[in-house]
């Protein structure tokens, strides 16, 4: 067994360093069966329609059933009106074998209720309103639901007829085989056995269901019997012959078979956007930020799985699973929020004139080929839990996900600097050393980052003791000089009796079980591994309680968390992952599950952190593995890239898609996971990573060292100055994640957030925003020597921001692109807080004096915001911070601080430059009468006031006397 073990995790290590992605390690469409199931339900038939005699409502809600013509199958149909414009609709079983799962962790909390009326009710329809402008209308046969914004016909529901729910049964064979063996007990004892307590055996077979309902009869008298006892259970529901064709019981994938002990159980609907030419969202793919039509293809999958070297532009699962999307037309946006935790494909077609659907739409719209996209969302298990967001403008959007799913919390402000991390820092002289030369070579860093190999064996939460004998000490060299370290800590434990974490989950039960009810084995870096089953809170508690510093031995306060592997990866596993009829608490299987595993992980991390600070301090966690909510916890990144010039430039549509998708703190691996990037490419990365939001560079095992001053003396002062700028912006960076925290809109955003109704934006994704104030335009193709970058917003002025250089929109322009540097903008009529002293670790910066950035728009205007607090504490979150809102209006430039709370601050504001002066003032006044001094530029029409020393706590103004 120990060769075994030796040769796997040689070989899985070898596997991921020398080769791309093996396809034939996971699944196609084709080749899973109810993937091939849903797809073949064929549009404009659909046999489901609302039982009215049914109807039920409250002040917030509707319940009807919804019946099959063909099987008499019931669904249980619920819609609740939420606040903020937003519509929730579920089916489930009725009367199920066993309760489905319901992915609740997914939300931050019970979603606030609003008033759903019904207006109008006919034999034909219903009519609703909800949410002020909201509408919605459920057709009764063919069952259908449409949602309207005022009079505008935005999402509708099974308007194609692709509805199908797979009702849990029992299998023929095991049914009447536990039959029998039950008839002949109960023939043994004759009628010596009371009727009632034969009822009572009768109530706990699985056939006392609908499914037992769909077998042949027997010619046993007992057998008839207990038929007709089951039946009279539910006797409305007429019986569904039991389809015999593969993949309904069980499923084999290679060498892996995958019992399913209910059989088929998916669920699935189409969901179409009238007037909508492109969708956007579910993530985590490696492909276009609008998603391309499926239909000649595989759909886009959803299913957490350890994929490295990733191929891209295709609709393959990768490292997380967000089924949410967001439809864009030109007068309008919506979302919408599958909430399924299983299994999921999304099919994209955009309509044509003869289709089902185009035709109900030109009938409700009154003629006309207005296009629009249908989608197709089927998932293995659970319910049709499905959240419809009307908008109408995205940031309507995302502020709606944002109130079911949560906001990203602030992070500290570190966690916004340059990340420095490997596959693995060798020992912890080492470390000293890498720490070392960052001061040496005057290049700003805030976090080194241990991988796999600091451990003791592969054993989480503990070090290896030759490598790393003083962990400690190592720590206080880093925090003396204002830096923090990130361990790893992985989910998948090593089955080692003299290892106290696994131990403690075998004495209490707190493993995965595999499907016979044993704790589940399988392969990753540890070699034999056994995964802790996170859906258990006590679980969770106990994970949490291992971050206490006196349990973590070597860690202090100044000691974060990076979990990865935990979609999770198993080596030996079927398609790199856990079997699906492997076993949770309360006992749902893990197809159930799957994707929300890897952010239940982070859950008991995040709390560990919490828990070990007294929750004073703000936690800081990276997972590769997430789900919808998984930005509650904290960061993402998009996993095990290559050193590639389209693996620079799949980043931006990748991290715009986390972004739309409720999770900001994004980014990728500067440089590439695999092999190793050539100068001109690792400097385009950094200088691309400075203007994203989650900014580490990382390289494999068997890469060449990156450390910037490897490199020769031009691509090193590149770098420095690369990471140096993204340093002078952290003040911008840290006001927009407080910003998102308020409302849900990303740092980091697509052009048609900002500017909705240009319609050249809507496929765009080379370019993108940071707020409303920044465009980046990186460089991701070799030897480029011009770019062009496209400049939104009607009558709108660009300036670039060294040179202040300025550009008038909207349209194209032709911007040349040395290597030093990327085209960089900001917006005409903003003002852009900065500190422009560039110190060795943010940490460092805190009293340091503030630059604000105006740029003047045509009418001489700007504004902008500035938010402060103590970049650490969770005091914040009371109070304690100071806003300032920055406005330039009639060559007045003003500061109103609109909240202060209990913190106080001795930063000041050492520089303003204000662009786009066409003269130069005569003189320059604050609001006391004081005379600035200043300088103008007329080639930049910049003007700058040094040393106006303004304390940021204390309201001023500056006059300039033109």
């Amino acid at each position: 067994m120990g060769n075994w073990l030796l040769i796997l995790t040689i070989c899985a290590a070898a596997v991921q360093s020398c080769v791309a992605v093996d396809r034939g390690n996971f699944k196609t469409c084709d080749q899973n069966a109810f993937c091939k199931r849903n797809r073949a339900t064929q549009p404009g038939n659909s046999p489901w329609e609302i039982l009215l005699d049914s109807l039920n409502s409250t002040i917030s809600s509707l319940q009807v059933q919804v019946i099959s013509s063909r099987s008499q199958a019931r669904l249980q149909l619920q819609l609740i009106a939420l606040a903020d414009s937003t519509l929730h609709f579920e089916l489930d079983e009725v009367n199920p074998i066993k309760l489905r799962y319901r992915a609740q962790e997914s939300l931050s909390g019970s979603p606030q209720l609003s008033s759903l009326k019904i207006t109008e009710q006919s034999s034909d329809s219903i009519s609703l309103s909800f949410g002020g402008t909201g509408k919605a209308i459920l057709l009764v046969k063919p069952f259908r639901l449409d949602v309207y914004d005022g009079d505008q016909l935005v999402i509708s529901v099974n308007a194609r007829g692709l509805l199908n729910f797979e009702h849990q049964r029992v299998r023929k064979s095991k049914l009447w085989e536990a039959m029998s063996t039950v008839a002949q007990t109960v023939g043994s004892v004759g009628s010596s056995l009371p009727g009632k307590a034969y009822s009572w055996v009768l109530q706990w077979l699985p056939w006392s269901s609908e499914a037992g309902r769909n077998e042949e009869p027997s010619s046993e008298p007992a057998e008839e019997e207990m038929k007709a006892e089951a039946e009279t259970k539910h006797p409305d529901e007429k019986p569904v012959e039991e389809e015999e064709e593969p993949g309904l019981w069980e499923e084999t994938f290679k060498s892996h078979v995958d019992s399913k002990p209910y059989g088929p159980t998916s669920v699935g609907v189409d969901i179409s956007f009238p007037g909508s030419r492109h969708v956007y969202g579910i993530p985590e793919h490696a492909d276009t930020f609008a998603l391309k039509q499926t239909r000649n293809g595989d759909p886009y999958r959803l299913y957490n799985t350890d994929v490295f070297e990733y191929e891209l532009y295709n609709p393959m699962a990768l490292y997380g699973a967000v089924p949410f999307m967001m439809a864009k037309r030109q007068q309008g946006t919506v979302g919408i929020f599958w909430n399924n935790a299983a299994e999921t494909y999304v099919d994209i077609e955009e309509s044509s004139s003869g289709s089902v659907v185009s035709s109900l739409m030109n009938l409700v719209s009154g003629g006309g080929n207005e296009p629009h996209q249908q989608t197709h969302w089927f998932s293995e298990s659970g319910i049709i839990d499905l959240y419809i967001m009307i908008g109408p403008t995205p940031k309507d959007v995302v502020r709606q996900y944002g109130s079911l799913t949560g906001k990203t919390p602030l992070p500290q402000r570190f966690a916004l600097g340059y990340h420095q991390c490997r596959w693995n820092y060798n020992d912890q002289e080492d470390v000293h050393s890498v720490n070392k030369g960052f001061d040496l070579h005057d290049i700003p860093y805030d976090v080194l980052w241990l991988d796999i190999e600091h451990t003791d064996n592969k054993k989480y939460f503990t070090w290896d003791p030759v490598k790393f004998p003083d962990p400690l000490e190592m720590v206080h060299n880093l925090t003396a000089n204002g830096r923090k370290l990130v361990t790893i800590v992985d989910p998948h434990m090593k089955r080692d009796s003299s290892y106290f974490f696994h131990e403690h989950c075998e004495q209490n039960d707190f493993y995965v079980k595999d499907k016979s009810g044993k704790i589940y084995e399988g392969w990753c870096w540890p070699g034999s591994a056994s995964y802790p089953d996170f859906f258990n809170p006590a679980v969770r508690d106990y994970w949490a309680s291992r971050f206490a510093l006196d349990k973590y031995e070597g860690t202090s306060l100044d000691v974060y968390t990076w979990n990865d592997m935990n979609e999770p990866s198993v080596f030996n596993g079927p398609e790199v992952t856990m079997p699906k009829d492997c076993l949770h608490y309360g006992g749902y299987e893990h197809r159930d599950v799957h994707n929300m595993y890897g952010m239940m992980v982070v859950e008991g991390t995040i709390r560990g952190q919490l828990m070990r600070s007294d929750y004073k301090l703000r936690p800081f966690v990276l997972s590769r593995s997430f789900f919808a909510g998984s930005q509650r916890f904290g960061a993402v990144w998009t996993g095990d890239n290559i050193a590639d010039w389209e693996h620079l430039a799949i980043a931006v549509p990748m991290l715009l898609s986390l972004s739309v998708s409720g999770i900001p703190f994004c980014g990728a691996d500067v440089g590439g996971f695999f092999n190793n990037p050539n100068t001109e490419l690792l400097t385009r990365w950094y200088q691309a990573g400075a203007f994203q939001p989650f900014f580490r560079g990382h390289a494999h095992l068997h890469t060449k060292r990156r450390e910037p001053w490897l490199f020769d003396e031009q691509t090193n002062k590149i770098i420095k100055a690369s990471i140096k700028k993204r340093y002078t912006y952290l003040p911008y960076w840290y006001t927009l994640f407080y910003e998102h925290e308020k409302t849900a809109v990303p740092p980091m955003r697509p052009l048609w957030m900002e500017y909705p109704q240009d319609g050249e934006t809507f496929s765009m994704d080379n370019q993108y925003l940071l707020g409303d104030s920044i465009l980046v335009h990186p460089v991701v193709r070799s030897g480029e020597q011009e770019v062009s970058v496209y400049f939104p917003g009607v009558d709108t002025l660009w300036y670039e921001i060294e040179t202040f250089r300025v550009y008038e929109a909207p349209g194209y322009q032709t911007i040349p692109v040395a290597i030093e540097k990327i085209p960089i903008f900001q917006r005409g009529g903003t003002i852009v807080p900065k500190k422009e002293r560039a110190r060795r670790a943010s940490s460092l910066m805190t009293k340091d004096p503030y630059t604000f950035i105006v740029t003047l728009d045509k009418q001489g205007k700007a504004q902008g915001r500035l938010y402060i607090d103590d970049g650490q504490s969770l005091e914040y979150q009371k109070g304690s911070y100071i806003t300032l809102e920055l406005n330039m209006e009639g060559h007045t430039l003003s500061s109103k601080v609109t909240n202060q709370g209990a913190f106080e601050t001795p930063e000041s504001i050492d520089k303003i430059v204000i662009v786009g002066l066409s003269r130069a003032p005569s003189s320059i006044v604050d609001n006391t009468g004081r005379i600035l001094e200043y300088r103008y530029d007329a080639t930049s029409q910049a003007l700058v006031l040094r040393k106006p020393n303004f304390s940021v706590s204390n309201e001023w103004s500056v006059n300039l006397k033109m």
